[in-house]
């Protein structure tokens, strides 16, 4: 069979499953719709990047300054910091919460009253839908130096106040604190879901072979979800220079901002405070490629020593 009518028939299948799962395909369209619209058409924009770009002029109208704004973000000082601060704060939020969801999802699965079960489940996953506008208003009423809870109790057992918003020494664990409490018992669904998916007969063989509730867990539930461990550690190193600009926008203050501005704030302030479009295009494309690098990387890490990836 020659090339041509290899093609023609590979081409007959394709169409045949497609005809046969129409449906399944038709439900793709508004996803892939999404992403084309809001993902991919507004990469156009990226090349203002390589622009000194006015809103006046336009794209097609601004003129072409090739490096020169990547060169701007290598040589600035501010900029450096601002790195080392997404990469601090970013590696703080990996080491103590990306366990904390797959610990609490083995817990969870170990309870058998059904009711409290999901009384519990509701109570973890209800702070993942409030803004965090208003998580900050929360922290920081609890947290006030004058008449808050928290610096109060300090006080009368005999402590000095903190000054937990001010502080830059603690600034960055309340950070971690305020996104574990927001975001772990979310991030419990995933686990949760690929811990549903284990074979309860290899349970019943573990309990026949005499092992104890410890035993299972670290010999049957974490090998069990381990593949989907690995996928979520790869997204997450995707997102490391992340560091949740949407937080920190509405806690920090200029008196932290030695330690908590990161690249998302860094493009905030300078793109809309200053309107430098041009050198904020910049920034954000270069946290877009060292992202993409960061997850193949990732990828090929625990292809090589884990055994397990994405592709």
């Amino acid at each position: 069979m020659n090339i041509a009518n290899i093609k023609r028939s590979s081409r007959s299948r394709t169409w045949t499953a497609i005809h046969k799962d129409w449906d399944l395909y038709l439900m793709l369209v508004p996803g892939l719709l999404f992403l084309l619209l809001l993902k991919y058409t507004p990469m156009y924009g990226l090349v203002i990047a390589f622009q000194d770009f006015s809103i006046f002029r336009g794209v097609g109208d601004s003129p072409w300054v090739g490096w020169k704004h990547f060169e701007r973000l290598f040589v600035n000082d501010q900029f450096l910091n601002v790195l080392g601060n997404t990469l601090i704060i970013s590696l703080y939020k990996l080491i103590f919460l990306f366990p904390a969801p797959i610990i609490l999802a083995i817990l969870l699965n170990e309870l058998r009253k059904i009711v409290f079960k999901r009384i519990i489940q509701s109570v973890i996953y209800l702070p993942h839908f409030i803004s965090w506008v208003i998580i900050s208003g929360l922290f920081i009423n609890l947290l006030s130096l004058n008449d808050g809870i928290v610096n109060t109790v300090i006080e009368r057992l005999g402590g000095e106040k903190v000054a937990f918003f001010m502080d830059q020494s603690v600034f960055r664990p309340l950070l971690v604190v305020t996104e574990g409490w927001k975001e772990v018992g979310w991030g419990t669904i995933i686990y949760l879901a690929a811990i549903s998916g284990i074979d309860p007969q290899l349970y019943e063989a573990a309990k026949m072979d005499g092992a104890s509730k410890r035993q299972q867990m670290i010999h049957v539930t974490l090998p069990g979800i381990f593949s989907t461990i690995v996928l979520m550690l790869i997204l997450r190193l995707g997102n490391m220079l992340e560091a949740g600009t949407e937080q920190i926008l509405v806690m920090y203050n200029p008196v932290v901002y030695d330690v908590a501005d990161v690249i998302g704030t860094f493009v905030y302030r300078v793109g809309l405070g200053a309107s430098d479009y041009s050198f904020s295009t910049a920034v954000g494309m270069f946290e877009s490629v060292v992202a993409f690098t960061l997850v193949v990387l990732g990828n090929s890490f625990c292809k090589k020593f884990l055994g397990r990836s994405i592709w």
